[in-house]
């Protein structure tokens, strides 16, 4: 038979699809586009890792299972601790040693005074609750401990108040309506604005760690428990606590979603340098996530040489390290003491 001249006399091979072109292509960028989204989904739901957090010493421990109600804000400062850290000791200059830890007003302020106590270096440990009443009143309990009973002895504090009374089995002094005073043991007196939470401190009904489990959460938070940490629970407090930041720069409100923050830990060990670590508290994973990587962002584009920013600034920006962990954002830094030992020097 003959051939028809025709005729193809091999089969034609059909042209295999390329996954680099036409397509191809489109296939390929929407499967990678697929895992990508899958993969930042995982990690935004993924539980990382923590920092073992530490534990509160037995007797801070006795006292904040002590505090009434439930608390807007918490804070503690072990100033003895921090006395005899390195940073203290060989970093920070006398004139911030002997400066003023807080400027009290009214009758706290005439009482410090006329005991003439400083509180940078006469009070050890200071553990103060805020308890918000009403639209615009703050109440407060504070818990002071330290070398006070020679500067605050019965004698003077009958001397200086208007009223005496016992509250469970403690002497309180009413120095005047907004301020009372009651000696807890030697050395350490508790100071409250408000009656009602020094007799509901004295004379205990349940435990905070039960009834406040916001307050509890964010103190589990705070992994330095020594020196310097406090729990915002409540977010206007907490809006209020980086006020500094959004008052300076109206841009910044927006960066870092910091106007949807619920509630804020933060902790600070003074040792050998400062370490310190933040966590800011969202409501949705995601938005904690998004506002990690603004932060994240905002921090990359500081160290850039082409700024204005210093080189010590650049190394001290180096050492920030922002995570999203489900809800939160933790911020966390270790500068050590060699950074401000420098610094020192060169002034």
């Amino acid at each position: 038979m003959e051939k028809n001249p025709g005729a193809d006399p091999t089969p034609a091979t059909p042209e295999k699809r390329s996954l680099l072109k036409g397509a191809g292509l489109l296939l390929s960028i929407s499967a990678l586009s697929t895992v990508c989204f899958l993969l930042l989904v995982l990690w935004i739901n993924w539980s990382k890792p923590r920092l073992q957090t530490e534990s509160l010493s037995p007797d801070l421990k006795t006292i904040v299972d002590r505090i009434p109600g439930k608390s807007d804000a918490i804070v503690y400062i072990g100033l003895k601790d921090i006395r005899e850290s390195r940073l203290w000791k060989e970093i920070i200059p006398d004139s911030l040693k002997n400066a003023p830890l807080f400027q009290p007003e009214g009758q706290l302020k005439a009482l410090v005074k006329a005991a003439q106590i400083n509180p940078s270096l006469d009070i050890d440990t200071l553990l103060v609750s805020f308890k918000r009443h009403g639209y615009k009143e703050q109440n407060y309990l504070a818990l002071v401990s330290g070398p006070l009973s020679q500067k605050l002895p019965e004698l003077f504090l009958r001397t200086h108040s208007k009223t005496f009374e016992i509250i469970g089995g403690r002497p309180c002094y009413s120095l005047n309506d907004s301020l009372w005073l009651s000696s807890l043991r030697p050395g350490q007196f508790a100071l409250t604005n408000n009656k009602k939470m020094l007799a509901e401190f004295l004379v205990p009904t349940g435990s905070f760690f039960k009834r406040d489990t916001l307050s509890v959460a964010l103190i589990n938070k705070a992994i330095y428990k020594s020196h310097l940490w406090f729990a915002l629970p409540s977010a206007a407090w907490t809006s209020g606590a980086l006020q500094s930041l959004t008052s300076t720069n109206q841009d910044i409100k927006t960066m870092g979603n910091l106007n949807r923050i619920q509630s804020l830990a933060l902790s600070v060990k003074f040792q050998d340098g400062i370490e310190g670590q933040s966590e800011w508290v969202y409501n949705t994973n995601q938005a904690a996530y998004f506002a990690s990587t603004f932060l994240w962002g905002a921090v990359k584009l500081s160290q850039y040489t082409g700024t204005k920013t210093t080189e010590q600034t650049i190394e001290l920006l180096d050492r920030i390290k922002i995570q999203q962990n489900l809800t939160s954002v933790i911020i966390h830094t270790d500068l050590p003491i060699e950074l401000f030992r420098a610094d020192k020097q060169k002034k």
